[in-house]
């Protein structure tokens, strides 16, 4: 129990999923937690349910510190599922006074649960509540990542609620990122920044600005998946920051899908040549990479390089299916060239060119096809062609100073 423990008559009573291994398409293979809290107070709160499958651990939780009936406010800071799954069953046992949330939270609750008669309590940006020796503060955070999304800060503690926000995908007995590796904990930030906020980054940018603004005496963040930051916090908040500001390392990726290796060879070539122009490269096979783990990287990236054969005048399906996973998190402030090898047509150097552009990455070369096997004089241009990017790359880092 003592693990549980955020400040005196603050507890966590979520729970931990071991076995999850796939998020809406985000790999997700050290499991996850879902956090719930409980705060003991003259009016008694809970902060968020859990998934519909979790609701056991739940309710066990709760009973370990009081009977569930007893509490009075229930606030949902974010209605997806694995946040609000376990709501309909959890309102039924609990009976609240109140199930607080943002207007955008009222209109998603009605149009998952369709429950009319629930006690809504509507809160807004600076409303606050007392709990008795306690006041919650709520600031809404519309699409970060939903437009139902609020924080919920308990004041006299300096807990930030935090919904999505700052939060990982691991499942662990730990609770406090003191507790853990900080270096594996920031990696599974980022990797759940890149796979689920990265889109969201310039509201990102102004929520920051916000909390700032408002000089929130902030202690402790308690996110709703992982752990909770209570000793490192001025490191993903600074993290939060350079990711919202789209800055990369000097890194290239060199991503690719190949046939009969014929890609491959190219795209070997063409980090060989970054690498002599003294920038990392990572050389990513499609088919060995999930597609989550590889936006983690274009997260800390300088330039993309895509590779891929043409197939029926058109990609092979893992490169088509990155290209449309990546669309949808638009990540920005790349450099981004195109390669592949062909047989007779040879759209797709061209094809990955247009999405690429499409996604509003700087596409720095027209891209280079060679048919079928590359020969001696095709990897030498290849070279070179990584060698001019890795040139470019060099060249934005001393640009921005």
């Amino acid at each position: 129990m003592r693990t549980n423990v955020l400040a005196e008559g603050i507890f966590w009573v979520g729970a931990v999923d071991w076995d999850v291994r796939d998020f809406h398409g985000y790999s997700t293979m050290e499991g996850t937690t879902y956090n719930s809290f409980l705060i003991i107070d003259e009016k008694i709160t809970l902060l968020d349910t859990v998934k519909r499958t979790h609701m056991q651990d739940l309710l066990d939780r709760v009973r370990e510190i009081i009977d569930p009936a007893k509490i009075d406010y229930l606030v949902v800071n974010h209605v997806e599922l694995d946040h609000a799954g376990a709501l309909d069953e959890v309102m039924e046992i609990m009976k609240p006074e109140k199930l607080i949330c943002s207007p955008m939270g009222k209109n998603a609750i009605l149009s998952h649960f369709h429950r009319e008669d629930w006690p809504f309590e509507v809160v807004k940006s600076g409303d606050e509540i007392s709990l008795g020796k306690r006041t919650l503060q709520f600031l809404e955070t519309r699409m970060l990542h939903w437009p139902d999304s609020m924080f919920t800060l308990a004041k006299e503690d300096g807990i930030l609620f935090s919904s999505d926000a700052f939060g990982q995908h691991i499942s662990t007995s730990e609770r406090f990122d003191d507790e853990v590796s900080l270096s594996h904990v920031m990696d599974q930030a980022a990797k759940y920044y890149a796979n689920i906020l990265y889109l969201y980054s310039p509201l990102i940018q102004k929520l920051l600005a916000k909390v700032a603004e408002l000089n929130l005496d902030i202690k402790m963040v308690a996110p709703d998946h992982g752990v909770i930051w209570r000793t490192h916090f001025d490191k993903i908040l600074q993290a939060y920051d350079d990711w919202s500001k789209y800055k990369g390392g000097q890194k290239a990726l060199v991503i690719y899908e190949t046939m009969w290796n014929s890609t491959e060879k190219m795209a070997k070539a063409i980090a060989s040549g970054i690498e002599k122009e003294g920038v990392y490269a990572d050389l990513i096979n499609l088919k060995v990479h999930h597609r989550s783990d590889v936006m983690t990287k274009v997260l800390s990236s300088r330039a993309l390089i895509l590779g891929c054969p043409t197939l029926n005048n058109g990609l092979l399906p893992r490169m088509a299916g990155f290209l449309m996973y990546m669309r949808g998190l638009k990540p920005q402030n790349k450099l981004a060239a195109a390669f592949g090898s062909y047989g007779w047509s040879g759209e797709s150097v061209k094809l990955m060119n247009e999405a690429m552009t499409d996604m509003k990455l700087n596409v720095i070369e027209d891209g280079r096809r060679t048919k079928y096997v590359p020969a001696h004089d095709d990897l030498a241009e290849c070279v070179q062609m990584g060698r001019r990017i890795g040139q470019a790359v060099k060249e934005t880092i001393e640009q921005e100073g």
